[in-house]
């Protein structure tokens, strides 16, 4: 394959690839075998999703649009186009969405003792208490707005849920129309009502009714004297992507805070969704109002903002949800999970810390398989209190509300360690919450830092330096995933605890890069974006070609979230030409055709979607029976190879590295939880073999059988 090889009909549109990836979850929510409480979870997964995708990537395109760019896309559309065809594609999805909820999940819930009730369908009793909680709690924060010829028409915030209602005035005979918005930030969206107040059951059941049908049936308090029309719903999408200058650290801070306070309000509408009951003149008025593309406008058959399903997965009825899985303690750590004090008197009480541990032998972490708190958490936290640990730096990019990791930090900084960590403010829908940390950090006395001007720092890595004797000891911890215990409950990623000198020397000089001024290209082991993670990509591609050329064997393993970059995939292409067997487990966008006559015909693409979010990086290359691994933060698009900085790290242990060859074919043998692309890039579901377990619930029964080393 020549390099000006045309991709332009051998080029998925990476937008309408998401979309594609998107259904795939709400494929989960539709399929009977997903149990009921699941099939609401991953219905407000589709829908959260997408509300970010309009946030951020439908916003960019409407954007490109209204500044006169039409550049063409790689796959050869222009913004437009790219736009008309997600549409397109997301109304069927839309319309199979709402016609699961109101068809099956409201009928199911039902039958297992959970109502999502309308006001016409609650009893005398369960009236009277919805009326009274209207009435004392919801009614005094309510703000009607009038919208005629002296009350403009009001700023629609966000993701708001509102009412557009028409009145009539009794007098005059004038219909008028207002606004109210559903106070969603107070109230929860489903209201649950005391279970005492239903006389027809018996056992334990559940019952709610949405707010904004409360507000519906109590509307005439609002506007007393006044006959109401008809009410109808509707929400806004808003961009919400920050524009940030490349300025200097001390300012960054303050900039993107004042870019969440506008984010807060809002850009440009992007998508409004309105009941499709409401009549024309209504729709015009809102989009007149808002200032809407018709092309914009999302008529929507039953309830909006289904995201909202995610509290129902509160409810405490087991067998409606996924068995419950907690990891397991690594076997290797079991030994080290003492209290505060028996680390410090480690010699009387003969105690094994995890750096003694390591420093034997690396260890590869599989979460959620492998718990997280017990390993990497752990890890941090005897560093935190060890008197031979003089420092630790951390690059944090995502992690939960109430993080052990921050308070070890913290805690670390106040027992006299010296402490670094990198906060990456502009971590998107995390910025706040990373602004957050940062502040608290830095009063603790922890040196924060906000990494690389005009790079996001991507990487997950942590080093700690030990003072053992008269030398500093490293050990580091890289991985695929945030610092987060949460996600890491709910995620699969990858990580590695190793005290390798030449591994804890990269990640000095790595965090040198990133805090100073240091234009280091090239480390010993690891590879960093965006300085040689894309050169050494490519050699490694590049390679597996030539053993194929010469008579040797080819073949290459790769596990991401996305594939998107041009260049990689036209080396794939010509990898696949020379005969180097390629298989590609590509979670979500995928931009390359398997299987095209004698494009592709080498490379097979799959994509799981679980019970747990597939996050991990893994990278595998047989280099003739010498195989190399490679595990990481990147994927394999323009961002992660050019724009951010990533840290990838070699598995050179030969247990660990066959370790990882084996997840990566218990993936790809799966045919209960997988999906694989055909030549057409259309994904089919697999049929699996009588009694056949997808992926992710064999690695959990392979965990709770305590055989951690078989894969």
């Amino acid at each position: 394959m020549n390099a000006e090889f045309d991709l332009t009909d051998k080029y998925i549109n990476r937008e309408l690839s998401w979309i594609n990836f998107n259904s795939r979850v709400l494929s989960l929510a539709l399929d009977k075998h997903t149990p009921l409480l699941e099939q609401a979870k991953f219905s407000a997964i589709f829908s959260n999703n997408l509300d970010e995708f309009f946030m951020v990537r439908v916003a960019s395109l409407k954007a490109q649009i209204e500044a006169g760019i039409n550049k063409k896309s790689v796959d050869g559309k222009t913004p437009t186009e790219q736009l008309k065809a997600i549409r397109e594609l997301l109304i069927p999805l839309l319309a199979s969405q709402q016609k699961h909820f109101q068809c099956h999940l409201l009928k199911e819930m039902s039958n297992n003792g959970i109502n999502i009730l309308n006001y016409s369908q609650l009893e005398k009793t369960q009236v009277d208490w919805v009326n009274s909680y209207f009435y004392n709690s919801i009614f005094p924060i309510l703000t009607p707005l009038a919208v005629d010829d002296t009350h403009p028409f009001p700023f629609i915030s966000n993701l708001s849920i509102n009412l557009a209602v028409e009145i009539k005035d009794p007098a005059s005979h004038k219909v008028q129309f207002a606004r109210i918005k559903v106070p969603l930030k107070t109230f929860d969206r489903f209201i649950a009502i005391p279970e005492k107040l239903d006389s027809k059951k018996s056992g334990q059941f559940f019952t709610y009714i949405s707010i904004e049908e409360i507000i519906a049936a109590n509307m005439h308090l609002l506007f007393p004297g006044m006959k109401i029309q008809n009410y109808y719903t509707f929400r806004v999408t808003r961009d919400a992507d920050l524009e940030l200058r490349d300025i200097e650290a001390d300012d960054l801070m303050i900039a993107i805070e004042e870019g969440l306070r506008k984010r807060r309000v809002g850009g440009e509408v992007v998508r409004l969704e309105i009941s499709s009951n409401t009549p024309k003149e209504i729709i015009n008025k809102l989009t007149m109002g808002m200032g809407v593309d018709r092309q914009n406008v999302y008529l929507v058959n039953g309830i909006l903002g289904l995201d909202d399903l995610f509290s129902l997965n509160k409810i405490p009825i087991d067998k409606l949800k996924y068995d419950f899985h907690s990891g397991k303690t690594p076997e290797l750590l079991k030994q080290s999970l003492l209290t505060n004090d028996e680390i410090n008197n480690s010699e009387k009480n003969n105690f094994k810390s995890i750096f003694s541990i390591i420093k034997n032998q690396d260890l590869l972490l599989l979460h959620p398989y492998d718990l997280f708190d017990t390993s990497v958490e752990e890890f941090l936290r005897q560093a935190s209190i060890d008197k031979k640990v003089k420092g630790i730096k951390i690059t944090l990019y995502r992690t939960s509300k109430d993080s052990k990791i921050i308070d070890y930090l913290i805690n670390a900084a106040e027992n006299g360690k010296q402490v670094m960590a990198l906060v990456e403010l502009k971590a998107r829908f995390d910025e706040d919450q990373n602004i957050q940390w940062a502040k608290q950090l830095e009063q603790s006395g922890v040196h924060v830092v906000y990494g690389v001007a005009g790079l996001k720092t991507h990487t997950k890595v942590t080093l700690i330096i030990r003072q053992e004797d008269s030398e500093m000891k490293s050990y580091v911890h890289i991985g695929t995933g945030n610092y987060n215990c949460k996600t890491s409950a709910n995620y699969t990623d990858i990580g590695l605890l190793s005290a390798k000198p030449e591994l804890g020397q990269d990640l000095i000089e790595l965090f040198n890069f990133l805090t100073g001024f240091s234009k280091q290209q090239n480390f010993r082991h690891i590879l960093v974006a965006p300085t040689s993670l894309r050169e050494k990509l490519e050699y490694l591609i590049n390679r597996e070609i030539k053993n194929v050329i010469s008579g040797k064997k080819g073949h290459i393993k790769a596990k991401m979230n996305s594939l998107v970059d041009p260049t990689i995939i036209k080396l794939l292409y010509k990898a696949s030409q020379a005969g180097v067997k390629i298989e590609l487990i590509i979670r979500g966008m995928c931009c390359l055709y398997p299987k095209l006559p004698g494009i592709s015909e080498n490379i097979r693409v799959i994509s799981i979607i679980g019970r747990f979010l597939e996050h991990s990086r893994i990278f595998w290359f047989a280099n003739d029976d010498e195989p190399e691994a490679f595990i990481g933060s990147a994927d394999w698009m323009r961002r992660n190879l050019d724009r951010r900085v990533e840290a990838v790290t070699p598995i050179k242990e030969p247990l660990l590295r066959k370790k990882l060859e084996r997840l990566l074919n218990l993936y790809l043998q799966d045919r209960r939880g997988a999906w694989e692309m055909n030549r057409n890039g259309e994904y089919i579901k697999l049929k699996p073999e009588t009694n056949e377990q997808a992926s992710q619930e064999e690695l959990i029964t392979l965990w709770n059988a305590e055989m951690p080393h078989q894969y």
